[in-house]
């Protein structure tokens, strides 16, 4: 009966019960037969005889396209659907639609997993106190809801953007420094790894939180002898001109650099050899840190171990604008002291500029920002400890305060009117003797300051009295080194000593930045977005071939320099395995092809000895005097005599 395959591979239109028989055909099926006439002309029609009589088809057909073209609607047409049990686990695999699903993210799931867990039983866990003394404020989360009620407004300014939090786990090593762009879109971080991590929010999802481009400052060609790379100090977007910001690394040379990582601008080092600073055309030894102009986007300033303050512009790099010497009073530094840290600040109303460093002599000085820079306009000495690094300082919004966090455990409050003592000091364990980047930076409209610790925890003190108002461990137990609070999208950068940079976020208060990235769909995991299961095609190379050092691609992330050293310079150089350490060379190679290599395993006495009697017989620079020559006479011992030297008789 079924003769030809193309009606055994066509029996299929016939409904077909699971035991074998037909059953009686639904509406549906008739409709896919209304679709091979239309179709399929050419397909023979005596395939389906087997299953249904040919009139009876022909009726059925007739009637179901007639009642397609009268009814305007399908409210009539039922399908059949299977009938299973509602408990029965085949549900889970039939399709509830037909098309492309798409999967909508859950985004409040998203944002509440990004919740952070403080444990309340900490006693460094303290709950925001609002500055009114005689009220307490609401610390519930941003994700239990807030209404939009006037009542609530003032409980919301007392709150901090602390609740949730997202993880950036991108460097290898200690976070030393974070920026964020004018926009917040762009967030930059560098380390004592010596890389600078470049992450973008628009691109990043909750499953890719990573950086889109990890740049080396001084990384230049691979195959380059003499490349070298140095620990980050400091990077700072240009606040006025979001493209480019200011790379400190250590080393005599900063750089100005693209949003995007290149480098733009690369100031001149100048000679070590001047005693003059003022006669340098820029620092003689390693910077320390740097900031902007507040109002000038082409103009900023380093400090250096050389005891100066450069001021440049970007335009200029083979000299700097001006050169701020600075000389030390203290004892025994024959005028000379590390300026640790800077500060470029102007009122937001309109005013003079101020400069303020401090030095590592414990000096505190402060310039006019606007010039001239001969000398300081006040100047305190032993403002901290001398001999402890000051690596945080900032001047407030107004420009009439500046703070300061020291080596010596300290964080003190000065009025720039009243540049003499200061106004409060408080005590705060310092992280400066093991990471000198710690910083200390003034909140949004200079209502809070923050500042790291030493566990780990993030303090936000009061601006009047310095007193903490919120702790919250970010790294427990790991050193808080640098924090940055960007105004604009009310979000919290911290980076920390185990290479974690934290993005503190509250999904009420906070806009843009961390809070759009934890409300994106996750982006389907791919095996090639896990390097654990991914090889790299170059080491998969002959174990015999040669390699150049440093030549492999991903051979910069592996802690080597392209020359085989180690970036870090407490960590001793481990020489690179070669074909040539692992083989034998061959003797008999170097033997027929190396000129005088058997001269190596010979002794030099019987070398020489050996021509001997030529030189004898002929005498090339002595033949003159062969006949004048005296003959050479040794005395003949016999055996009975000693050998040794004549002792003289002793007299009796």
């Amino acid at each position: 009966m079924y003769s030809t395959p193309t009606s055994r591979s066509l029996r299929c239109l016939a409904p077909i019960s699971t035991i074998g028989r037909p059953i009686t055909p639904t509406l549906g099926y008739y409709y896919y037969l209304v679709y091979l006439f239309l179709y399929l002309p050419s397909l023979p029609f005596s395939i389906l005889a087997p299953a249904f009589p040919l009139p009876y088809i022909q009726t059925k057909v007739r009637a179901v396209a007639s009642a397609a073209m009268s009814s305007d609607d399908d409210d009539d047409i039922q399908i059949e659907a299977p009938e299973l049990a509602e408990d029965d686990p085949m549900r889970a695999f039939l399709p509830a639609s037909f098309g492309k699903k798409s999967r909508d993210a859950d985004v409040a799931t998203q944002i509440d997993r990004s919740r952070r867990t403080v444990d309340q039983n900490t006693p460094q866990a303290l709950e925001p106190r609002s500055r009114s003394r005689g009220s307490r404020s609401n610390t519930s989360s941003g994700s239990d809801g807030h209404s939009d009620n006037d009542s609530d407004s003032d409980e919301d300014e007392d709150e901090y953007p602390t609740s949730h939090e997202m993880v950036i786990k991108t460097h290898e090593r200690a976070v030393t420094t974070v920026s964020l762009d004018p926009a917040g879109g762009r967030l930059i971080s560098g380390s004592i790894d010596c890389t600078i991590k470049l992450h973008d929010f628009s691109s990043m999802t909750p499953t890719t939180i990573r950086a889109f481009k990890s740049v080396d400052p001084f990384e230049t060609k691979r195959s380059a002898t003499t490349a070298e790379t140095h620990p980050i100090n400091h990077v700072e977007f240009n606040p006025l001109a979001g493209g480019v910001f200011l790379c400190v690394s250590a080393h005599p040379q900063a750089k100005i650099m693209t949003r995007d990582g290149d480098v733009l601008a690369e100031f001149v080092k100048g000679d070590m050899y001047l005693r003059d600073m003022n006669h340098t055309k820029g620092h003689v030894s390693e910077v320390t840190t740097g900031t902007w102009h507040p109002t000038d986007k082409n103009i900023c300033v380093t400090a250096g171990t050389d005891s100066t303050l450069r001021i440049w512009d970007i335009n200029n790099k083979r000299c700097q604008k001006e050169v701020l010497v600075f000389k030390s009073k203290a004892a025994g530094t024959a005028g000379r002291s590390r300026l640790t840290s800077v500060a470029w600040g102007t009122p937001a109303q309109g005013g003079n500029n101020i400069l303020v460093s401090a030095a590592l002599d414990g000096t505190l000085v402060m310039w006019s920002g606007d010039g001239p820079f001969s000398r300081p306009t006040a100047e305190i000495r032993e403002a901290h400890q001398p001999g402890t690094w000051t690596g945080g300082i900032d001047v407030s919004p107004d420009g009439r305060m500046v703070v300061t966090r020291g080596g010596d455990n300290l964080i003190k409050l000065w009025d720039t009117r009243k540049f003499k003592q200061p106004l409060v000091s408080v005590e705060h364990q310092s992280t400066s003797d093991e990471y000198s980047m710690t910083n200390i930076k003034y909140g949004p409209n200079a209502t809070s300051i923050i500042t790291g610790s030493r566990t780990g925890h993030l303090h936000i003190l009061n601006p009047g009295n310095l007193q903490s108002e919120y702790t919250t461990p970010v790294t427990a137990g790991v050193p808080l080194i640098t924090v940055d609070w960007h105004s604009k999208i009310n979000q919290i950068v911290t980076g920390s000593a185990n290479g974690e940079t934290h993005v503190l976020y509250n999904p009420t208060m906070s806009t843009r930045g961390a809070v759009d990235v934890m409300s994106r769909a996750p982006k389907r995991r791919h095996v090639d977005d896990n390097p654990e299961f991914t090889t790299d095609l170059s080491l998969g190379l002959s174990g015999d071939s040669i390699i150049t050092p440093g030549a492999m691609p991903g051979a910069r992330g592996t802690g080597m320099t392209a020359s085989g050293k180690s970036k870090d310079p407490r960590r001793p150089q481990i020489p690179q395995q070669t074909p040539f350490m692992r083989n034998q060379p061959d003797e008999k190679h170097i033997s027929e092809n190396i000129p005088l290599s058997r001269m190596l395993h010979e002794d030099p006495r019987e070398a020489l000895l050996k021509y001997a009697s030529v030189a004898e017989k002929d005498r090339m620079f002595t033949n003159a005097w062969k006949d004048t020559q005296p003959v050479t006479q040794y005395a003949d011992v016999s055996d009975e005599e000693e050998a040794g030297p004549k002792k003289k008789k002793i007299r009796r």
